[in-house]
């Protein structure tokens, strides 16, 4: 197969949708931050002291989501400077290596998804139990 220079240039549109996807989970994720500190602030309930270990850790992971998919556009870009100048051969590794990136950046934006769904649904699981202890005592 010849790699010519539109194939790397596919990359840039979903990678560019992706880092605005990263982008705006980052951003939920700092006002949810925010807002919990202000409530904690308020009430200082040891439950939401719990739910900061969660947070960091899906911060961290959006940090490495938005690493590989850089990554990725910055592999897709030299491989289009290096197929422009004829090298075929590190062009097409290079395009490997932005594809593996790119790999790499959904497998973890799968497990970041993974953690938000768990975390939502202890949050369901405390609104289960104050709605049982509110209707047990009426």
């Amino acid at each position: 197969m010849t790699l010519t220079l539109t194939v790397p240039a596919t990359l840039f549109p979903a990678i560019s949708f992706l880092l605005l996807s990263y982008t705006n989970r980052y951003l939920a994720l700092a006002n949810l931050i925010r807002n919990l500190l202000a409530e904690w602030r308020t009430t200082s309930d040891a439950r939401l002291v719990a739910q900061i270990a969660v947070l960091r850790r899906r911060i961290t992971l959006i940090k490495f989501m938005q690493t590989f998919a850089v990554v990725s556009m910055l592999c897709a870009v030299v491989s289009i400077l290096a197929l422009w100048a004829e090298q075929s051969h590190v062009g097409g590794a290079l395009f490997a290596a932005a594809c593996g990136a790119l790999s790499l950046s959904l497998l973890v934006a799968l497990f970041e998804i993974n953690l938000s769904t768990e975390a939502l649904n202890l949050q369901l699981e405390l609104l289960e139990s104050l709605e049982q202890s509110r209707a047990a005592s009426r």
